[in-house]
């Protein structure tokens, strides 16, 4: 446990360095945890080093080879190391970009010929595909602007739609109101009906004081008026003569007092029926 506290110790001295560890509860568990960290640190730092090393030594390795090929470059071709000038070292390097800029084997015409040939190809191409790309846009561009046109379009006949069904809801609602006004004007006036059938009966008014058999009343006195109009008009011609006296008083006076009566028996009626309406 003391080895184990203390390995960790080091370790978090050397994670944290100048500054202060965090505190910590220190028990059992987490110093085996942090202990578990610890050996997965060390040996993931090992393999670390090994690849740096690893590294340095392939990068020790090219470099030898790559100065071995120079010199024998150099001796190929019959110079010195530091015995070329400066533009031609220049002009050496433009072509060893060339060269692997254009992925060739070497620096020969038959290896730059191909490799151009097919580079001046790709740009063909691609200037085509460019053209074909355009077009594309070109028309995505005119269905875009046909699209917005159309989205407008749509945006203001759904303002309609919107504003078309909020009058017909408002008038829906004024409609249900004035139902439900019309439904309670019925119900109070079937109420105030019964109570009035229910008065009628209590005071046992007779059947031809209704209202139906005051209005029948009214038309047959006024059929009776329009029966008289045409008798009149056929004793215009004998309103000349010399009736009896003594019959035409007796008659005028039997036609005046039935109108009285039918006048008189109509008022009684509707007076009473205002009676019973109030």
């Amino acid at each position: 446990m003391c080895e184990k506290s203390k390995r960790v110790n080091r370790w978090l001295g050397s994670v944290f360095g100048d500054q202060t560890v965090p505190d910590f509860e220190v028990n059992t568990r987490t110093m085996d945890l942090l202990d578990q960290l610890v050996q997965l640190s060390e040996a993931r730092c090992e393999e670390v080093k090994l690849l740096t090393d690893d590294h340095k030594q392939k990068a020790s390795e090219y470099q030898s080879d790559g100065a071995h090929l120079q010199d024998l470059l150099l001796q190929g071709v019959g110079l010195q190391p530091g015995s070329m000038c400066k533009s031609t070292s220049d002009l050496l390097s433009v072509l060893e970009g060339t060269a692997e800029a254009l992925r060739v084997k070497d620096t020969s015409m038959g290896s730059f010929v191909p490799a151009v040939n097919k580079l001046t190809s790709d740009l063909a191409e691609a200037e085509k595909t460019d053209r074909r790309l355009g077009r594309e846009l070109s028309a995505v561009r005119k269905k875009m602007a046909s699209t917005m046109i159309l989205r407008k379009k749509l945006d203001g006949d759904l303002k309609k739609t919107t504003q078309a069904q909020q009058v017909e809801a408002a008038t829906a609602e004024e409609r249900l109101l004035n139902m439900d006004f019309m439904k309670s004007k019925s119900r109070d006036l079937t109420y105030r009906n019964k109570i009035a059938q229910d008065k009628l009966a209590s005071i046992q008014m007779e059947e031809s004081l209704t209202h139906q058999s005051i209005v029948q009343l009214s038309e047959r006195i006024t059929a009776l008026k329009q029966e008289i109009v045409p008798l009149m008009k056929k004793l215009e011609p004998y309103s000349d003569l010399s009736p009896s006296p003594a019959l035409a008083q007796v008659k005028i006076e039997e036609a005046k007092r039935e109108l009285a009566r039918l006048d008189a028996e109509l008022e009684q009626k509707v007076d009473l029926m205002n009676t019973l309406s109030k």
